[in-house]
């Protein structure tokens, strides 16, 4: 698998190397990702396990580079789906690299309003246009927020989601502040390079020529629903990375262990897969914070890197049955019904950086 090869060399070579460092800065350094591109890597595999290999081997070397990069697929697949005149302008700079995408729907996940709308543009929003028939001009007006877009000032665009009514609209738009679309930063706890930030839209107006397409929201989210395994995968990347620094075959077995089950997962065990991939890189942390003593909390430690990488991939692409599982795992009852049983504000809700990965693209 070339791509494989490719990805675990540059994992080892380029990535795991200057992971610490990478994790410290206020972005991920372009030249990170555009040695992903040089490399193949925006193109990612459309054969499920060969794509997981590379996602695991990226996760396991710098967490925070491959969140900003994972993202970039599920525009790519769109892109390729739609045709046209839009997969004629952007889909080879898009699986090349040379232009980057990100993603802003997440949100849509959750339950009540949706947090963003489309609106179709008409000849009615523009008195001036001669389009023909005076109806639909084939472009959208967007309002609401997304709350978590990760690589801001690293990606030319953001494929962004929003509700009309019962159908998703899918719209490629530009990635950087302007008149309709407000920007404000996130801190994050963790993988603060990822340069994460929320996005807000006032009536933006987004042309024809950059509709990636509608489709019914119940068919978006089946299949958003059936890609939900490749997430744990940078889990077990990074547990694996975690079993070779201590050189510990009883944590390497476990790893093989966790990624067989996420390989032959289906759909009605994968809530329990995937809670088992984040809590056995939780433990694979704490492991390697504990045999490095107090230097483990030092600034700039891999070990406190790899234990926030861990605390992190707990709440990515986390949803509810998710969270009762990795509960369960550590120890707490299922919560009641009628309430979260968590005592923490909002635990009742999917989680925000939620974003799916090259399997589920829309």
């Amino acid at each position: 698998m070339p791509a494989v090869d490719d990805a675990r060399r540059l994992a080892e070579e380029i990535l795991f190397p200057d992971a610490d460092a990478i994790d410290a800065a206020a972005s991920v350094p372009r030249r990170y990702l555009d040695a992903l591109g040089e490399a193949g890597l925006y193109d990612l595999p459309g054969e499920r396990l060969e794509a997981a290999r590379v996602i695991e081997a990226l996760g396991g070397a710098s967490l925070v580079t491959a969140f900003v990069w994972i993202q970039h697929h599920s525009p790519v697949r769109a892109v390729a789906a739609a045709g046209g005149a839009l997969a004629a302008e952007w889909l080879e700079p898009l699986r090349s690299g040379r232009r980057r995408a990100g993603i802003a729907y997440a949100a849509l996940r959750r339950p009540g309003p949706p947090a963003a709308i489309a609106a179709p543009l008409s000849t009615a929003d523009h008195p001036g246009s001669d389009h023909p028939g005076g109806g639909d001009t084939g472009g959208w007006m967007l309002s609401g927020h997304a709350p978590w877009v990760t690589g801001w000032g690293l990606v030319d665009v953001v494929m962004a989601g929003a509700r009309c009514g019962d159908d998703m609209v899918w719209l490629l738009i530009d990635a950087i502040a302007g008149p309709g679309q407000q920007v404000t930063e996130v801190p994050l706890a963790a993988l603060a390079a990822s340069a994460t930030v929320r996005l807000e839209w006032d009536r933006m107006e987004v042309g024809a020529d950059r509709v990636v397409g509608v489709e019914p929201y119940g068919d978006w989210r089946r299949r958003d629903m059936a890609g939900r395994a490749t997430n744990g995968y940078l889990a077990v990347g990074v547990a694996d990375r975690c079993a070779r620094l201590l050189d510990s075959g009883v944590l390497a077995a476990e790893v093989d262990e966790v990624r067989d089950g996420l390989d032959r997962c289906t759909a009605g065990d994968v809530a329990e897969r995937r809670a088992a991939a984040s809590l056995l890189a939780v433990r694979a942390a704490s492991a390697v914070v504990a045999a490095g003593g107090g230097r483990s909390v030092e600034a700039g430690a891999t070990a406190a890197r790899l234990m926030r990488e861990a605390m992190f991939l707990l709440v990515f692409g986390q949803s509810a049955d998710i969270r009762e599982k990795q509960l369960a795992g550590l120890g707490y009852p299922r919560p009641a019904e009628g309430g979260n049983g968590s005592g923490v504000p909002g635990a009742g809700q999917e989680s925000e950086p939620a974003a799916r990965s090259a399997a589920t693209a829309s």
